[in-house]
């Protein structure tokens, strides 16, 4: 069961089903002569793609710290992240550079428009199982590249669900101008996705602070420990890189504290922050409330 729960096994998971799903949507999309299939199998293309990211973002994210990369190397996975988004995004563009063109030229009629709406309908299928089971052991390991795989694979279902509805509208209607029509609102669906993950994932590349509901978790618990000598709180410093919250905390306590006291308080807290909002590296400062000069160095 075990090995069902594991990050790199998801990754690879996600790889093979996106392939699948590309030659199938390929070949089907120029079979029925269908831009809005082929469109999605660009989508897939760049799933696929973003998938062999993170599968490799995984592996490498999960090697322990060394000389080079003395912090981890959790930010393979938030650069796995941009990039996926990045590639969604270019996707979009193409995807509504071959409708427009498909919609100022003649439009060919949809040769078999049955067969497309089966294998739309096989793919939601397919990816909601998939993107499900990422997102639960994205959830499981905190994995900024599993969370953004799934994204990615959750935009294919909207995107494949809106094919599939003009796709049936097409069969009933006749209209066949309307198979680009939703390929462009496929790119709208698909390049918001874009911008969210790579907006994210840039934020953790460049440290920006974790979410405040974490921050306000993490001095809510220093608070709850006021009792223990704490006098205030003088900083809170935080990043995400990948799954690793890195966060500096720096006390004023009470001066008259002894070293192993301060010790043991801060090793309580580390063990509730790290319970409160899990996977973290903290270093905690205290200073004593009587030392002016030790404070002057932070301010």
């Amino acid at each position: 069961m075990s090995f069902f729960i594991n990050k790199k096994f998801a990754a690879f998971a996600s790889v093979a089903s996106n392939l699948f799903l590309i030659i199938l949507k390929l070949a089907v999309g120029f079979i029925s002569g269908s831009v809005s299939i082929i469109s999605e199998a660009i989508h897939s293309g760049s799933d696929f793609f973003a998938s062999v990211i993170a599968c490799v973002a995984v592996h490498k994210s999960e090697k322990p710290a060394d000389s080079d990369h003395q912090f981890g190397h959790g930010k393979y996975e938030d650069v796995a992240g941009f990039v996926e988004g990045t590639l969604i995004i270019l996707a979009s563009f193409f995807i509504v550079y071959e409708a427009v063109k498909r919609l100022s030229g003649i439009v060919e009629p949809l040769n078999n428009s049955a067969l497309g709406i089966f294998v739309m309908s096989f793919s939601v299928v397919v990816n909601i199982l998939v993107s499900q089971y990422l997102f639960f052991i994205a959830k499981k390991t905190d994995s900024i590249a599993l969370y953004s795989d799934a994204q990615h694979l959750r935009t294919d279902i909207y995107s494949s669900l809106t094919v599939l509805i003009g796709l049936l509208i097409i069969k009933f209607t006749g209209l066949h101008f309307l198979d680009s029509v939703f390929a462009i609102i496929v790119s709208i669906i698909i390049v918001q996705t874009g911008y969210r993950i790579c907006k994210s994932t840039l934020n953790d590349l460049l440290d920006g602070s974790l979410p405040q509901k974490d921050i306000d978790t993490i001095k809510s618990i220093v608070n709850s420990c006021a009792d223990k000598g704490i006098i205030k709180i003088k900083e809170v410093r935080t990043r995400k890189s990948g799954k690793d919250k890195d966060i500096v905390i720096v006390l004023v306590v009470d001066g008259n504290l002894t070293v192993y006291s301060a010790h043991k308080l801060c090793d309580n807290l580390e063990n509730q922050i790290e319970d409160a909002i899990g996977n973290t590296k903290i270093i905690i400062h205290t200073e004593p409330d009587s030392c002016v000069s030790c404070q002057n160095v932070h301010n």
